[in-house]
């Protein structure tokens, strides 16, 4: 048998004395698939930093083809042909896709004084044959949807001659459409042997792309077992050390409760189009649909983010004036965005400083002073209370793990005593166990009488949670659900407008 085309042995890896990795194995065959989980924090990252030459090892070794290899540096891992392809797209959008593949690499003519925009767009083309991809290289990268953009990086990666492609979270920001499409190419590399490391919390695309998947938790290598024949439930069990309760909790009865939100006849241009409904309190309703149909619109209009050209909002039976996020707020109404890093977070602050921004009036002594004692025990409290995982309130957002960032954001809406809030997204980009976490937050918080609006793509999640479900399309509401007839084949009916949609 020939030997892996990556092999990692015995690798570790300490941060200013805290073990970061301890250990860890990985094989990567070429032409193969090989999914990376675990939850944030498990050291995925980590372990990639090292293999594409960001980070050096302490301990352990490196083969490609067999022969142990040493990457000190993204140079080093480029020659070699290792690249990795981030979350965030590093292109430049007023750059065609020739030159962002190239940049810095481009062929010139008349003895290296002009740049030889024919043989640029040439070699462009012969890359995206490669990858069966129907694209123009001259076309300006910022035209291209985030899909498109997403195979120039990869386009780029090949130009390398790269024979190890490490993808991470690469359909954070595709529709299924655009997943398809991904999908179809990383194929592609496949049948020309290249070997992909595969990062994603989306268990669904577990079975459907990849060939093995090795799991790793709190820096430290699990186990490795082939897709196709392991189920879902143990490679959860195996990235957060315990089996997650899945069970369909029972959904009480809202219907009698208060209203606390009733919208009528929201518009705003073409994405908001005669959207009306109710809110009870202790309810979490959910809005489904597809990418596009306005539901994160509906959110901002009513949160006064985006301004209304139409429509009505009641708060507990009274007109409310909303025009800006601060008039929602004071109206009792808290909004999670689904970018929380630069919508929800200071992540530059501390978790203390994040968790009071919104009510920071409140810890001024003399008016003027702030009250830092009184600040401390008050992020204490709330990361007590929602346990949030950090070294103390005096750590940076930005270096916690995602689920722990969207329960901070939680934090400072709670400590402004909101009664109404819009979770959108609440679990994207989070692993599988701090999703069981916000999920159990979701539940506790309707259970207290909060009244919830949960904007999630994920259909499963939406179905999980949702006492009542509305789904969009285009801008407009095309069905009510309730939770005990809702379905994701009926939620897919409306989400399309088919024909055999199923009302309520």
């Amino acid at each position: 048998m020939n030997a892996p085309l990556v092999r990692i042995r015995g690798l570790s890896k300490a941060f200013a004395g805290v073990q970061a990795l301890a250990d860890v194995q990985f094989e990567l065959q070429a032409g193969e698939v090989h999914a990376l989980m675990g939850e944030n924090g498990a050291g995925k990252s980590t372990l990639m930093k090292i293999l594409s030459g960001v980070y050096q090892r302490d301990a352990g070794d490196i083969l490609l083809d067999g022969q142990p290899v040493e990457i000190d540096s993204p140079r080093t891992a480029q020659r070699l042909g290792i690249q990795i392809i981030h979350q965030e797209l590093n292109l430049m959008h007023h750059l065609s896709a020739a030159q962002n593949i190239f940049i810095g690499r481009e062929p010139k003519k008349w003895g290296g004084l002009l740049l030889d925009e024919d043989a640029l767009n040439d070699q462009a083309a012969a890359i995206f044959a490669r990858m069966h991809l129907p694209l123009d290289p001259r076309t300006p990268v910022g035209s291209l949807s985030v899909a498109k953009q997403q195979m120039v990086e990869i386009a780029k990666s090949l130009s390398f001659d790269s024979r190890v492609l490490i993808m991470d979270e690469p359909t954070a920001a595709l529709n299924s459409a655009e997943t398809a499409e991904l999908f179809r190419i990383i194929r592609t590399l496949q049948a020309h042997r290249v070997g992909i490391v595969y990062i994603s919390h989306k268990m669904d695309e577990l079975k459907e792309i990849s060939d093995r998947v090795t799991v790793m938790r709190d820096g430290r290598y699990i186990d490795t077992v082939p897709t196709a024949t392991t189920p879902i439930e143990r490679i959860i069990s195996m990235m957060v050390g315990r089996m997650l309760e899945h069970s369909q909790r029972t959904v009480a009865d809202t219907a009698r409760n208060e209203v606390v939100l009733d919208v009528r006849g929201l518009r705003r241009g073409q994405a908001v189009r005669d959207v009306s409904f109710t809110l009870r309190r202790g309810e979490i309703l959910g809005f489904a649909g597809l990418m596009g149909a306005g539901r994160t619109e509906v959110a901002r209009a009513i949160f006064g983010a985006d301004r209304r050209d139409a429509g009505e909002i009641r708060v507990h039976g009274r007109l409310a004036a909303i025009r800006t996020p601060r008039d929602a707020v004071a109206n009792g109404i808290g909004y999670l965005s689904e970018d929380r890093k630069h919508f929800g977070l200071a992540t530059g602050l501390d978790v203390q400083t994040n968790v009071v921004l919104p009510t920071l009036e409140r810890f001024l002594k003399r008016g003027f002073w702030l009250d830092s004692a009184a600040i401390r025990r008050c992020a204490d409290d709330y990361v007590r209370r929602l346990a949030i995982r950090t070294p103390s309130v005096e750590q940076q957002v930005r270096l916690l793990s995602g689920g722990n960032q969207q329960k901070i954001v939680v934090a400072k809406w709670l400590l402004r005593d909101c009664d109404i809030l819009f979770f959108d997204e609440p679990t994207r980009g989070i692993d599988v166990g701090a999703k069981s976490e916000i999920y159990k937050l979701l539940n506790a918080l309707a259970e207290a009488g909060k009244a919830i609006v949960m904007i999630s793509s994920e259909l499963p999640e939406i179905l999980r949670l949702s006492h009542r479900i509305l789904v969009m399309c285009e801008g407009r509401v095309t069905g009510e659900l309730a939770a005990a007839d809702a379905t994701q084949e009926n939620i897919m009916a409306l989400a399309t407008q088919r024909e055999s949609a199923i009302a309520a």
